[in-house]
């Protein structure tokens, strides 16, 4: 009964058990359909990981059960439901709990993350503008980024969640301004600072609540999503202090289309603890009263190429990687890049570059093309 109702809610999205096309699934353990049916996405992601189902494109599976709504068809039991609790309850991106995701990923170790990144290190979705290419990609976000900032050899650039200092790097060699990083990792710390040595680019341990100073431009990539909503209006409140009256902020950052505790538990355990992503709503709702909102740019649709080349990334890396990760790991790892790819196909998530000023300014943005 469980397998069959497993099966024909499947076959609504295109996807067959034991099918032939590349997103058909291929089930190995019969106790993958209640616990998917009593779980949801924690028990599909933890069920790949212990080897009980496998896929030729996990990003294609997922973009269909997603793309036709299916897991909102599925109720989920318990234990599920009981994964939201502590996100309705706590704060649990306060500063006393700020480490956790440093810890569990951040500091997970330097030779996984910069095996599939770019040489500027970015963590974050690139730009394929008339490119294929990760690394010219990536190079093409982190010039966006700098003209959107107007970035000028004079000024000091606040650099919030400042990962393994690529984006330091390349400001400070490509516009000649002064950065400050600010991180909780000590692995990213450590590499950054040998990465930035001779450039005019510091970093400082420090959670974003313990910012000290002004700056002539802030920026932010791919860290408010560790943020919380409980603590957005006193993120803003520091950045708006942290920024001279003419400067600009531009915050990069994944975010959903619903204002909910939307976390995925799967992604909350084994790769992001305690993330939540914001929405539009919630991010304008804290920056009101403080900041002009001056553009607002999706750059969603590059985050599945942006993974994608990724995990061929880390596929080829493997082997010199095997040593240190299982394969527990390893299934992991590339259902974690694969899954999230998919989500972004289905447009369940987004990517946007938000650009704000204190008191408005008197140009069109952004001046440079999308």
């Amino acid at each position: 009964m469980v397998i069959q109702r497993f099966k024909e809610l499947l076959k609504q999205t295109g996807i067959q058990v034991n099918g032939t096309h590349p997103w058909d699934i291929q089930v190995h353990d019969d106790r993958f359909y209640s616990r998917v049916l009593e779980e949801k996405n924690l028990g599909l992601g933890e069920s790949y990981m212990d080897g009980w189902w496998d896929c030729e494109r996990i990003d294609e599976f997922i973009y269909r059960i997603l793309k036709n709504s299916l897991a909102e068809r599925i109720q989920g039991g318990l234990k599920y439901l009981l994964c939201f609790l502590p996100a309705r309850l706590l704060n649990r991106q306060s500063l006393n709990r700020s480490h956790l995701v440093a810890e569990r990923h951040y500091d997970l170790g330097n030779d996984l993350f910069l095996s599939f990144l770019d040489p500027y290190h970015q963590y974050s979705c690139a730009f394929f503008r008339n490119t294929d290419e990760l690394d010219h990609a990536q190079q093409q976000k982190l010039m966006l980024i700098g003209e959107k900032l107007e970035l000028k050899p004079t000024e000091h650039l606040l650099d919030i969640g400042s990962g393994w200092g690529g984006l330091a790097r390349f400001m400070a060699e490509r516009y000649g301004c002064s950065v400050t990083g600010i991180n909780i990792s000590k692995e990213q710390l450590a590499y950054s600072r040998e990465f930035c040595k001779g450039l005019p680019v510091v970093f400082q341990e420090c959670d974003y609540r313990e910012i000290r100073g002004c700056y002539d431009k802030v920026v932010s990539v791919g860290m408010f999503e560790h943020v919380g909503h409980k603590n957005y209006s006193t993120y803003m409140k520091v950045v708006f202090n942290s920024l001279k009256d003419d400067g600009l902020f531009l915050l990069h950052t994944i975010g959903s289309n619903r204002s909910a505790e939307n976390f995925d538990p799967w992604l909350e355990r084994y790769i992001f603890p305690n993330s939540e992503l914001p929405s539009l709503k919630r991010i304008c709702g804290a920056a009101e009263g403080l900041f002009v909102i001056e553009d607002v740019h999706n750059l969603g649709t590059h985050y599945d190429k942006t993974l994608l080349a990724w995990n061929e990334r880390f596929q080829a890396a493997w082997p010199r990687l095997a040593s240190k990760y299982d394969l527990r790991f390893k299934r992991m790892w590339e259902y974690y890049l694969l899954s999230c790819a998919g989500a972004f196909r289905a447009r369940a998530v987004q990517v946007w570059q938000i650009l704000m000023s204190k008191e408005g300014v008197a140009r069109p943005y952004p001046r440079c093309c999308r």
